[in-house]
């Protein structure tokens, strides 16, 4: 019987399962479920932002804000606009293609977006940041704890992400 297991005194080797037993239209149904449970978490925190960026125009202190301030106001509304769009946009991929048997290229697609949206999501906070520190206190020191800020959102954004990856993958 070829292909069977005919010598009882060597049983055939077990090798450990990789990942899910999955196939890929499965996988890519998780992965699309995984990436919008993301993108809710990005998108509140991105909206409750923008919104409140779009109300500091109609607040008599903006009146005050000179050039410098003003431009930075812009900056970080225009940046957030943009930061919405791109976090709303695989949603809009998924309704287009829907049925058209391209799920895991959409997938692919949208979470180029999510990552996309993710730094612009970054820049507009630290554009956000840098307005309001700039008004409460001085330049430098807004500048500073501005950089800061950058520097903590790359650590847990970026660098925490590859230490993880690099880490736990290696290990398989």
């Amino acid at each position: 019987m070829a292909g069977t297991w005919a010598n009882r005194d060597h049983p055939p080797v077990e090798r450990p399962r990789q990942g899910r037993d999955e196939s890929a239209e499965e996988r890519a149904d998780r992965r699309w479920a995984d990436l919008l449970q993301e993108l809710r978490v990005a998108q509140t925190g991105m909206q409750i932002l923008f919104g409140v960026l779009l109300i500091v125009v109609f607040q008599p202190v903006f009146a005050t804000l000179d050039g410098a301030d003003r431009t930075l106001y812009v900056t970080a509304v225009t940046l957030g606009a943009a930061t919405v769009a791109a976090l709303i946009a695989p949603v809009a991929l998924h309704r287009m293609v829907a049925g058209r048997h391209i799920k895991p290229e959409t997938v692919v697609l949208a979470a180029a977006l999510a990552k996309a949206s993710m730094g612009m999501l970054a820049a507009t906070m630290a554009a956000a940041l840098l307005l309001l520190l700039r008004v409460a206190v001085d330049d430098t020191v807004a500048a500073v704890l501005t950089g800061g800020f950058c520097l903590w959102l790359l650590a847990l954004w970026l660098l925490l992400p590859m230490w993880a990856r690099r880490r736990y993958s290696s290990r398989r």
